[in-house]
């Protein structure tokens, strides 16, 4: 089946056959061929790189193009929303029937809005939690969604994202009964199941572009689940390195799972001086730039020095410690080819589309912090496996996991290999997990009486495959929750969210951490400083994973603890309680970080003094802006005005990693804490000083180039004189060819 074949509008098939797609491929085919372009709801399962997201384009568009509809797209991470954002955006500009060009947004974070500004595109890119909490604050464009893809589909049995997901497709399906679904997976088991719970036909199969074989190294030999078996030359005595080598010799790459990051950093050294062999002259080069790229970076740390040495020898490592910035320039030198071995944590499996010729599983086992190790799920197996296989560039894909003996070896091949991945189950059946939900149902206006909730939640895929009896227990318990702390209120026979409760449902935080905030600051403390406030916060179990503390740690943080009595607004955990002490311990620790941070201390400095590394930093500090966001707004409510000015100034050094004094500065655009500590400490300390200076005098200030000293001169009202444009005139191109360190 071609594009051509397909009833879709003039326009649409033009992009794409100039995007180089002519021929379908047989899932595609299939699903198209359902009757999903004419309407109803469609479960695709199929693997991953056969084409599942073209299908959601060409279901999206046509909605769109034709019938004037509005789509969202929804995906559980930031960096998949980016990748759909750009997959669509090659639509953007196309006529529709109704008339106008078609538009497309991203949008995640900030979840204390309605973004009403979505209004006017057609296709809006969003995360599952965005979504969720748009819902919660009753975004009315969301009425006129028409199309829904739920990407990731078997996420639904995440004991983390599922209920958020789940909870989402049950509301959007509420408001807008006629809303179609289009749920994507590579690997669903009970795929008919789902497809019954949403309503939807199905179409799930296990064609791949690129075949797929699966196998178990064990003793220089890989056992393969067709039969066959290949002998690996031992070069390195290690089985990992051997099996990956004989890849990058036969002109492939090779994606190796490790199952912590550390183990990934160590794995990519030892790599290194293999792969470094094998190099051209022009890949050598390539490399090298990137390498140079990595130590560029703001976040440069002796964690992205190591990075860029592996680089430079081919390989690298990917976890969720590394900034944003060092991950894209490794996962765009995967994909470009030159990184010959990159060596992942798991976390990279639900991230980006990065494949390569072989993928190797150093361990079926995974380390969780506080419960040790345990063996993974056949379904995460499976999913690490998708990455096999190049499409367009590789004949076949190869999936190794590895085995220290023979009885491992058969282990691994009849519990893995051979096996088929578990059920999807739904996870919301939990009342940590319920409590957010059933206020945000109350909150909303989706239900207010015991019937009204049962009747939505019965709904939900938990209701589908439990039952209701099973899940009215948990509501109820839920329900008694929120009303004793204020959250809900009954009135003649309904429920409805009182204004502390409402606001803690748009806020989009646990009502356990709202409950952790408000007692905070109702029960005060000898002292409230800065850190009375990163303690509060950090307690929250919206505050997490925070920073564990290593054992060598302890005595440092029992002084931190020392030195802050007085300070704490909840009562600290004594060392004499046998559960909680180390918990406590980890929140002094989380609150020492961010003080750190807010008082400038480097990333270098605060990975040496904490561990913390950058990827972790950075979403420390997403997660305590919101927050102390959080908590100024539970202060408006308690009218606990003395805290407000402090709560407002922290979620501001918090956002920037600024001391109070750089605040002005730093609200430039532009301007972050390398570039507002320069000007400070060259005398440009407020709005008047750097609108008397000459833009020669903000040149000479390091880190200030003149796109920047513009912005400035801008921002303030400043005039530009023309000497001042001579100068930028003059002095533009010299000062573009200069690096800056960023800011």
């Amino acid at each position: 089946m071609g594009i051509e074949d397909l009833d879709i509008p003039e326009e649409l098939m033009r992009v794409l056959i100039e995007s180089g797609y002519r021929e379908l491929y047989p899932p595609q085919a299939d699903a198209l061929r359902s009757g999903i372009l004419e309407g109803g709801n469609l479960v695709l399962a199929s693997p991953t790189a056969s084409g599942k997201t073209l299908v959601a384009e060409i279901v999206v568009m046509k909605e769109v193009l034709e019938r004037g509809g509005k789509a969202l797209y929804l995906t559980p991470l930031r960096a998949l929303a980016k990748e759909k954002y750009r997959d669509f955006s090659k639509y953007r500009g196309l006529r529709k029937a109704s008339g106008g060009r078609v538009r497309v947004a991203m949008t995640s974070g900030d979840y204390d809005t309605s973004d009403p500004h979505l209004s006017r595109y057609d296709v809006v890119i969003s995360t599952n939690e965005k979504a969720d909490s748009l819902l919660r604050h009753r975004a009315r464009w969301l009425e006129d969604v028409s199309v829904v893809v739920a990407d990731e589909i078997h996420l639904l049995t995440d004991p983390h994202r599922g209920p958020t997901l789940e909870a989402t497709l049950t509301r959007l399906r509420a408001i807008s009964p006629r809303v179609r679904v289009l749920a994507l997976s590579a690997t669903v088991s009970n795929v008919d199941e789902i497809a019954d719970w949403l309503g939807a036909k199905r179409v799930a199969t296990e064609w791949r572009p690129v075949p797929l074989r699966e196998g178990v190294y064990c003793d220089g030999e890989i056992s393969f689940n067709d039969g066959s078996s290949r002998r690996i030359p031992r070069e390195s005595g290690n089985p990992v390195i051997d099996v990956a080598m004989e890849t990058i010799r036969s002109g492939g790459q090779v994606l190796i799972f490790s199952d912590t990051r550390r183990g990934a950093m160590v794995m990519g050294k030892r790599i290194s001086a293999y792969s470094k062999r094998l190099l051209g002259k022009r890949e050598a080069e390539r490399l090298r730039a990137i390498s140079r790229s990595i130590l560029e970076g703001e976040s440069h740390t002796r964690l992205s020095e190591v990075l860029s040495g592996l680089v430079a020898d081919g390989a690298a490592f990917h976890h969720a410690g590394l900034s944003p910035r060092d991950r894209e320039l490794i996962e765009d030198g995967f994909r470009s080819g030159w990184i010959k071995a990159l060596v992942a944590t798991p976390t990279l499996a639900a991230g980006v589309n990065l494949p390569a010729r072989s993928v190797i599983i150093s361990s079926h086992e995974r380390y969780e912090p506080g419960f040790g190790r345990s063996p993974i799920s056949v379904l995460e197996y499976k999913q690490l496996c998708g990455r096999a296989g190049r499409p367009k560039f590789d004949d076949y894909g190869e999936a190794v996991l590895i085995a220290r003996n023979e009885d491992e070896r058969d282990m691994l091949m009849e519990n893995y290999v051979m096996a088929k991945p578990e059920r999807i189950w739904s996870k919301m059946a939990m009342e940590g997990v319920l409590r957010p939900h059933v206020l945000a149902t109350i909150a909303t206006g989706y239900a207010s009486s015991e019937e009204g909730l049962r009747d939505f939640f019965g709904r939900t895929l938990c209701a589908f495959q439990y039952g209701m009896g099973n899940v009215e227990p948990k509501l109820g318990r839920a329900l008694s929750f929120l009303y004793k702390e204020g959250m809900v209120e009954l009135r003649r026979g309904r429920f409805f969210a009182t204004e502390f409760g409402r606001r803690v449902s748009e806020l989009y935080i646990d009502p356990l951490s709202a409950v952790v905030i408000r007692d905070g600051l109702l029960n005060g403390a000898e002292r409230v400083t800065e850190f009375s406030f990163l303690h509060l916060i950090s307690r929250t179990p919206d505050m997490s994973p925070k920073p564990y503390p290593r054992r060598k740690e302890y005595e440092r943080l029992e002084a931190i603890a020392q030195e802050h009595e007085g300070e704490f607004l909840l009562e600290p955990i004594s060392p004499e309680s046998y559960y909680g002490y180390e918990e406590f311990l980890a929140e002094v620790k989380c609150a020492s970080v961010l003080m750190d941070w807010i008082e400038e201390v480097g990333e270098e400095e605060i990975l040496e003094r904490h561990g913390v590394e950058p990827g972790d930093l950075l979403r420390l500090i997403e997660g305590a802006e919101w927050l102390m966001h959080a908590a100024g707004e539970i202060s408006k409510l308690l009218g606990k005005g003395e805290h407000l000015r402090m709560l407002e100034e922290l979620t501001l050094r918090i956002r920037h990693g600024v001391k109070r004094e750089l605040l002005f500065l730093v609200g430039i655009e532009g301007i972050g804490r390398v570039r507002a500590r320069a000007l400070y400490n060259a005398g440009y300390r407020d709005a008047e000083s750097l609108r008397r200076a000459a833009v020669s005098e903000l040149l000479s200030v390091p880190t200030i180039g003149p796109a920047i000293a513009k912005r400035i001169k801008e921002h303030v009202g400043g005039k530009l004189t023309q000497e001042d444009w001579a100068i930028l005139r003059g002095r533009g191109k010299r000062f573009e060819q200069r690096p800056l360190t960023p800011s």
